[in-house]
């Protein structure tokens, strides 16, 4: 998976993919872990600001008595619960702040405790709520400093600046649009964590099928050599033990060279960033493939030349031969195979032909051998036809691309 985080990633990789904290906010949310700390700070700071405030606005606006203390303290220890129940926490700190203002007390931060209840009610999804909590807060300021301040204390308060209304509401507007802006990004950054978090699933699934295809196809060509090579070996035991000892000596070379490949599947599992310490087979190595079909009892013959391909191409074009012969050997009656290699108009064409007839009730090719055909051929782009010819016989024909386009990366 890709590295989000690291040296030199610089300001607009962490923009696209969230900071470091995003991750653990998100983590704390979903475990509804209570926010002591940030609102322990916060009530200090509101009320050692209010003090403040209070001592700068002393004559215009009411002294902080028990109960304006016990309202900074109700506004700011609701934000306990804000991650939890959002809407009724930036409600309830709206409310407070109204009650608050209503009641004549210095202006001061207790605006800082509803906007962070605003903040978390939208980053939540809950836009419409703190919306209306901050417009009836907004609403309620505006009926108390150029109405109700006749009814409501200090006694002598007069109407307040309509410009100073201009700055709340600006004030609101700030506060709301940079929440929505984080609400989007967050949403963002939790798509795109899904969408790595997917290819990284999908990336695992498709390594899991090709070592099954690898272990599959090395294991079904070397054990049928085997089994074919057991039955002669068992045949002439007595009668002819020279031929027998032959056989078994195919039997030694097949089984080591299923357990080299074997182990060379193996070695991707345990170092996976490992370059592989042998070269994976191509068609190069098709007088192997003949030699090990002949100790089998069939005759190969190769008809046509391969270009140069690229490895993966190789690797594929190589299996699809060896599988083919593979079921050849176990489903067919026929002991001559043809394969036939052609390129040209930017495709490798390999055609695999035996007389037949089918000896297996499986021999139309439902397996598993047939299956990993196609998903090789598919991987690259290609196609994998396989079915009984007209004559009798069974046909395998692969078209693969010559260059196959690289795959986009993943996120």
């Amino acid at each position: 998976m890709d590295r989000l985080h690291g040296r030199g990633d610089g300001p607009s990789r962490w923009w696209r993919h969230g900071p470091p904290w995003a991750h653990r906010w998100d983590d704390e949310e979903r475990g509804a872990r209570w926010p002591w700390r940030s609102t322990a700070a916060l009530t200090v700071f509101v009320m050692a600001g209010s003090t403040y405030a209070a001592q700068e606005q002393v004559g215009e606006r009411a002294a902080l008595d028990p109960f304006a203390r016990a309202l900074l303290v109700v506004a700011c220890v609701q934000l306990l619960w804000r991650k939890r129940y959002p809407v009724p926490v930036v409600f309830g700190t709206a409310t407070a702040a109204m009650i608050y203002f209503g009641a004549g007390y210095p202006y001061g931060p207790i605006f800082l405790a509803v906007a962070l209840a605003c903040f978390s009610a939208i980053v939540s999804g809950h836009r419409r709520a703190a919306w209306a909590a901050v417009a009836m807060l907004w609403a309620g300021h505006v009926l108390i400093a150029h109405w109700l301040y006749r009814w409501l204390p200090p006694s002598g308060d007069g109407p307040q600046a309509w410009g100073r209304e201009g700055v709340v509401a600006a004030w609101v507007v700030a506060i709301v649009a940079l929440a929505e802006l984080v609400r989007v990004r967050r949403e963002q950054w939790a798509r795109e964590r899904a969408e790595r978090a997917q290819a990284a699933r999908r990336r695992a699934d498709e390594e899991r099928l090709r070592i099954a295809r690898e272990l599959h196809d090395v294991l079904a060509h070397s054990i049928s050599v085997i089994n074919v090579q057991a039955g002669v070996g068992l045949a002439l035991l007595d009668s002819d033990p020279e031929q027998a000892r032959t056989a078994l000596t195919t039997i030694k070379a097949a089984s080591k060279e299923a357990l080299g490949e074997v182990r060379q599947v193996l070695d991707t599992l345990r170092t996976p960033g490992d370059a592989p310490r042998a070269p994976a087979p191509g068609l190069d190595r098709l007088p192997e493939l003949v030699e090990q079909a002949a100790s089998a009892g069939l005759s190969v013959e190769i008809e046509g030349a391969s270009p140069s391909l690229p490895p993966g191409t190789d690797l594929a074009a190589f299996r699809i031969v060896q599988e083919a012969l593979t079921n050849v050997v176990r489903h067919s009656g026929s002991r001559h195979a043809r394969v036939h290699l052609d390129h040209g108009g930017g495709a490798l064409r390999l055609r695999i032909d035996d007389d037949g007839p089918a000896t297996g009730a499986d021999a139309g090719g439902s397996g598993n051998g047939l299956a990993g055909m196609r998903e090789r051929a598919a991987a690259l782009g290609g196609t994998i036809e396989a079915g009984p010819r007209d004559d009798g016989g069974f046909r395998v024909l692969a078209v693969l691309p010559l260059k196959v386009k690289a795959k986009e990366d993943d996120r």
